[in-house]
């Protein structure tokens, strides 16, 4: 039986180390950016933050990025247009047309709080802002630095739909419209650039999309664990693609595809650019100064004609990540919401709870339910592993009756142990190995709670009104302990003396590990536990009783 145990809990340390590197590699805390470097803004480096280089069908952008702005586009200083929905408190800046202001009404930093996510910000610590605008190769265009006009400083969603333009105009003929689309309970914002050319001559110009955020990452009270916040970019060959800051630093990314998006994420939620179209477009990353990065897309050249016109669409995803509205922006978009390495098993683990959740409308018996299923799908496994360790146990006399025979003689005592194991049809590994079956599911489990922002300050029942969240009066961590240690009196005791110490050490061990973790977690694990100790019990009682 101890060498049964040590393999496994080698087997799960191992697991375990592999998990912390992973975690490690996707999650780790950025580097935190001074508050005094944060603080001065996107505005000082405007002469680099409009992209300049190779366009998708290889044909160069004329001039620089300070040619692109001067051509254009530095005015004075915009003003904000308030804009207000059912799930938004934006602010649009007429320098830019640009969203830098963004707040999600029904999502507030804390249960119960007023404060909601301000998830757009330009100013402050955190620097998060929406750009986009045109390049030309011939005359002026509208870059995210260029001024525009409204007919408004102030539009309200009233109906199932709102439109707001934005007018820019070169005075020579050319003229652009650029218009917002929002839609009532919708993350997803339209975006529609006309370009009309009333001028003598054609006009070629393309469109960038792109995300400017700093690396700075709120910290999240009474929790210890932090997600990933960085970049992504998606196309149809990489598919899903993280591009964490240090990576813009390190090297610019550049490449070309027909189907993609571009993303900034943090923990619950994404900000996210989708073109409309079927042309290849460039996908490109920067790092600026002052601790900035960006992330975007510019599309092919296009080309009007003289009294002609022409519409750049791309679609904007700003708020929770919510799979089933993320699915309708762009495909693949679902995959914001990170599961890391197993989301082939994590996906489906996410379907049951949300199914479960639609049938009883209460997030924590949705957990409840999948434990159950879960612990269904793996009966037999389990049962396996729980017969083996009740045949240890009924042995476990005999085995220290063996050690106190042999003593120090190690080879003796494992061949008389092996001969037990035998003459008792007894496999030691038996016990371990359905286990780590199991493992890849409670990992999946584990991601899809802490990830899913369903979840997020969901109540369950009585003082558990926040599941995201760590159990304030530690009630459920205490629930934990009791069980394991319940678990623990079924299975055979360690005959080593410092084994059996640290056995009895790990529940109190793990219901202070416990207190920070998230209270779905804890509440999955003691469902788990107390399943475990009705299954493990019957088994046992029924092997003491020799009917198996």
């Amino acid at each position: 039986m101890d060498n049964q145990r040590t393999l496994l809990f080698a087997a799960l340390a191992f697991v375990g180390v592999l998990i912390w590197q992973a975690w490690q590699e996707d999650y780790a805390l950025p580097k935190t950016i001074p508050a005094s470097v944060a603080e001065q803004g996107a505005s000082q480096v405007e002469s680099a933050d409009v992209p300049s280089g190779l366009a998708a069908d290889s044909a160069s952008i004329g001039g620089s990025a300070v040619d692109a702005i001067a051509s254009g586009a530095i005015q004075k200083e915009g003003h904000a247009i308030v804009v207000k929905t059912d799930v938004y408190d934006l602010e649009i800046n007429t320098k830019g047309a640009s969203i830098g202001e963004l707040k999600l009404l029904t999502y507030p930093v804390e249960k119960g709080a007023e404060e909601v996510i301000h998830l757009l910000s330009d100013a402050g610590e955190k620097i998060h802002v929406v750009e986009s605008g045109l390049i030309s190769t011939r005359g002026s265009a509208p870059n995210h630095h260029a001024l525009w006009t409204t007919k408004s400083n102030y539009y309200e969603l009233s109906g199932d739909e709102l439109r707001i333009p934005l007018y820019w105009d070169n005075g020579r003929g050319l003229s652009v419209v650029k218009t917002y689309v929002f839609k009532k309970g919708s993350y997803q914002i339209d975006v529609e650039t006309t370009v009309n050319n009333n001028s003598s001559s054609s006009w070629t110009a393309r469109e960038y999309l792109q995300l400017k955020r700093n690396a700075f990452v709120e910290k999240k009270k009474n929790s210890f664990i932090y997600t990933y916040t960085g970049a992504i970019l998606y196309t149809d060959e990489e598919r899903y693609q993280k591009i964490d800051f240090d990576d813009m630093a390190d090297e610019d990314l550049s490449t070309d595809t027909k189907s993609g998006w571009v993303a900034m994420i943090q923990h619950y939620f994404g900000v996210a650019w989708a073109p409309k179209s079927t042309e290849k477009f460039h996908y490109y990353t920067k790092a600026l100064e002052k601790g900035l990065y960006v992330i975007g897309a510019f599309s092919p050249n296009r080309t009007v004609a003289a009294g002609e016109s022409t519409t750049f669409s791309a679609a904007l995803f700003a708020g929770p990540k919510v799979q089933d509205q993320l699915e309708k922006t762009a495909p693949g978009m679902e995959l914001m919401v990170d599961y890391g390495k197993l989301t082939i098993i994590a996906e489906p683990i996410f379907w049951l709870i949300n199914f479960f959740h639609s049938l009883v409308g209460n997030w924590g018996v949705a957990i409840i339910m999948v434990t159950f299923s879960i612990k269904a799908l793996f009966f037999k496994l389990s049962e396996k592993s729980y017969l083996s360790m009740a045949h240890m146990k009924v042995v476990q006399p005999r085995i220290v009756a063996l050690k106190e025979r042999f003593g120090d003689d190690k080879q003796k005592l494992n061949q008389a142990m092996m001969e037990l194991y035998k003459t008792e049809k007894i496999n030691p590994l038996g016990g371990c190995l359905p286990i780590l079956v199991q493992i890849p599911v409670f990992i999946s489990l584990y991601w899809v709670l802490l990830e899913s922002v369903e979840l997020r300050q969901a109540p369950f029942m009585l003082w558990m009104d926040n599941l995201s969240a760590p159990d304030p009066y530690f009630i459920l961590p205490v629930l934990y302990g009791i069980t394991m240690f319940l678990q623990q009196r079924l299975n055979p005791a360690p005959v080593d003396p410092m084994q059996k110490k640290m056995m009895q050490m790990l529940p109190l061990m793990f219901t202070g590990f416990f207190a920070f973790f998230p209270s779905g977690l804890v509440l999955y694990w003691i469902v788990n536990n107390t399943l475990t100790i009705i299954q493990q019990g019957i088994i046992t009682r029924r092997v003491q009783a020799g009917k198996e």
